[in-house]
């Protein structure tokens, strides 16, 4: 596959708030600005527009399936790996020839969706997965065959990383499994690249391409500047392949563990376009045996109890977020359901802690009895909202492993308005908004009313209520006295527009690209609010019985197909961004206009029984302790624990 990435640059802004796209003029230097990880960023739309004349075209995939089964001789039965996969289009020819056992591995989370939606459609039994082909997540001795096809070997910046890739195939193929690789002529193409072309890709988009040999002649940089003609410039792109000849690649097959290595004479794609096919243009056919032995099969051991430490908040002291202060019936209640919860996990034993005093000494006595801890202490340090991030601190000193995310994505996601600037270098929708600092006694508004005032720094709704919703100054100012006076917050202020459109909350839980699981997107049900009350989801819903906010509701998301993925593929964005880990939870709502425009961004969201993460599963039949042991599962799993 021909793949690209963007500029360094983040986007700027227009006069009207909306993101805006930097563009660069002539580059003296094409490798200079080519990301080490260009090959993570950019399968989206734009790569099927620019390669569909090659990847999108039935009729050049058939034939290229054709000539593959020739060359590999392969059975109905046999297992088939197709390595860096892209939107699937090899998998669902051999399926289509009633192949049987067929799985798909790409990085690109997009084209994989895609795969995904496709096999759907034909009722295809393929199983299509998102990860990184250096770390191919089967077992050893798993495939009969694995193919690496469209030109989808030599985008990572190091060949150690390439050797990488071999290595792992040699692992997952069976004894005398076969390698299929099509590849791009290094030889030829370092001799015969066009180092500037432009064609229309479409009635209304075209590109224009310039590339260049890298400083040590082992790489073909490329850039790609892609126009609509009535938007103009869309993107402006840049990124690398290795360029390995028959022999460079010969001895990095044979330094991986290959043998029996062939080449199969050369293919190059019937474009429809009849234009710049790039690295496509003319490719190689190579294929190797596997000659090992199997790996020895351990034998199953009798499994021991893993032991993880529960982290707490402190019942003995007092909480400034909650309504009264101290742990009621309510609380007490909440743990004892996550206990017995933890209850039905198998191959688990639990103790727990949440007496802060004793807190380090505690973890330094148990740190050689336990596995991990399973960090639940939401309230902070000494129930400190501000000193959550200080948990995975002290634990990270002491040396011992834990759940979820560490301080520093903790630290970033407790500022709203750090988030909210790091969406939009992303160029994820954020709400319109600004800042009132504690010392400012003046402001204007940079746009129009509704609008909501809230605390920039908290956690579980801390100082957002009805009262925070404004629609005149007068309001506003009432609103900024109320977060002030009733709550006895002395930061800053973040002003944001009003979305009045869906209010959705998406969970995930897992590692992208490892394996993960995005649950459900639910959505608040404001129908027994009453029409009077402005419609959000705050303080009251959570805290306050007696609200008519505390009878809110969420059910299953109405999206549509677009919408949801457009959320989802923020959401995983962000998360990698943010480096959340284990899960997480992101708010988000739609403007009038129907745009979803994220909120925040929650690591560690709330755990308890009948939580929004809860709730997501629950659509699924996930129970509440099942839910708890996919946390703990993706937290071993990150970890490497068996």
């Amino acid at each position: 596959m021909n793949q690209k990435t963007t500029s360094d640059k983040p986007p700027q802004r227009r006069k009207n708030g909306k993101d805006r796209k930097v563009f660069l003029g002539p580059v003296p230097d094409l490798e200079e600005h080519v990301r080490p990880d260009w090959w993570s960023r950019i399968f989206n739309y734009l790569y099927l527009k620019t390669d569909g004349d090659v990847v999108d075209d039935l009729n050049i995939t058939t034939r290229e399936i054709t000539q593959f089964l020739d060359i590999l001789k392969l059975s109905a039965e046999d297992r088939i790996l197709d390595l860096c996969c892209g939107q699937g289009r090899h998998s669902l020819e051999l399926a289509r020839r009633n192949f049987k056992n067929i799985e798909g591995l790409d990085r690109s989370h997009y084209l994989i969706q895609k795969a995904k939606a496709r096999a759907k459609k034909e009722d295809m039994n393929i199983k299509f997965r998102e990860g990184d082909a250096r770390k191919i997540p089967s077992p050893s001795d798993s495939f009969d065959a694995v193919t690496i096809l469209g030109n989808s070997f030599g985008y990572f910046e190091t060949i150690q990383d390439d050797l990488r890739v071999l290595k792992e195939v040699f692992r997952v193929l069976k004894p005398w499994g076969k390698l299929l690789i099509e590849i791009t002529d290094g030889e030829y193409l370092r001799k015969h690249f066009q180092s500037r072309s432009w064609e229309w890709i479409d009635k209304k988009h075209f590109v224009c391409r310039e590339r260049s040999l890298s400083l040590d002649k082992q790489r073909l940089i490329s850039r790609e500047i892609i126009s609509h003609v009535e938007k103009g410039m869309i993107t402006d792109q840049f990124y690398a392949e290795r360029l390995y000849s028959k022999e460079s690649l010969t001895r990095l097959l044979e330094t991986a563990g290959f043998s029996d290595i062939t080449f199969h004479g050369q293919i190059s794609p019937d474009s429809k376009r009849n234009q710049d096919l790039g690295m496509m243009e003319r490719c190689i056919i190579v294929t190797t045996v596997t000659k090992k032995e199997w790996t020895p099969v351990k034998k199953k051991l009798k499994k021991e109890l893993k032991n993880v430490v529960v982290i707490l908040g402190d019942p003995q002291k007092a909480d400034l977020l909650k309504p009264s202060t101290i742990f009621d019936d309510d609380d007490f209640y909440t743990i004892d359901q996550l206990k017995s919860g933890l209850k039905e996990l198998k191959n688990f034993n639990f103790t727990y802690l949440n007496n802060h005093d004793t807190l380090i000494q505690d973890l330094i006595k148990a740190k050689e009895k336990i596995n991990f801890a399973f960090n639940l202490c939401d309230e902070g340090y000494y129930n400190d909202a501000q000193k959550e991030l200080h948990i995975p601190s002290l634990l990270e000193m002491l040396g011992i492993a834990y759940t979820g995310s560490g301080p520093q994505c903790l630290a970033y996601c407790y500022d709203k308005s750090l988030v909210r600037g790091i969406a939009r270098e992303m160029e994820i929708p954020v709400p319109e908004a600004f800042f009132i600092k504690p010392e400012d006694t003046t402001f204007e508004l940079p746009f129009g009313f509704p609008v909501i005032a809230k605390p920039n720094f908290g956690d579980s709704s801390f100082g957002i209520t009805q009262m925070c919703v404004a629609n005149s100054f007068e309001e506003l100012v009432n609103a900024i006295s109320e977060i002030r006076e009733k709550f006895g917050y002395d930061k800053p202020i973040l002003i944001e527009e009003l979305l009045t459109g869906k209010d959705l909350s998406v969970g995930i839980i897992g590692n992208p690209p490892e394996p993960y699981t995005v649950l459900p997107i639910i959505m608040a049900d404001y129908s027994s609010l009453p029409e009077n009350l402005p419609q959000i989801c705050g303080y009251e819903s959570k805290w306050l019985p007696e609200s008519p906010y505390w009878n809110i509701k969420s059910t299953a998301a109405d999206l549509s197909e677009d919408v949801e993925k457009f959320i989802i593929g923020c959401c995983l964005k962000l998360s990698e961004r943010l480096e959340c880990k284990d899960y997480c939870r992101f708010d988000w709502r739609v403007d009038a206009n129907g745009t979803p425009k994220l909120l925040e961004v929650n690591p560690n969201p709330g755990w308890c029984w009948d939580g929004h993460l809860v709730k997501m599963a629950e659509i699924t039949g996930t129970s509440y302790g099942e839910t708890l042991k996919m946390i703990l599962q993706a937290t071993e799993q990150r970890l490497g624990i068996k």
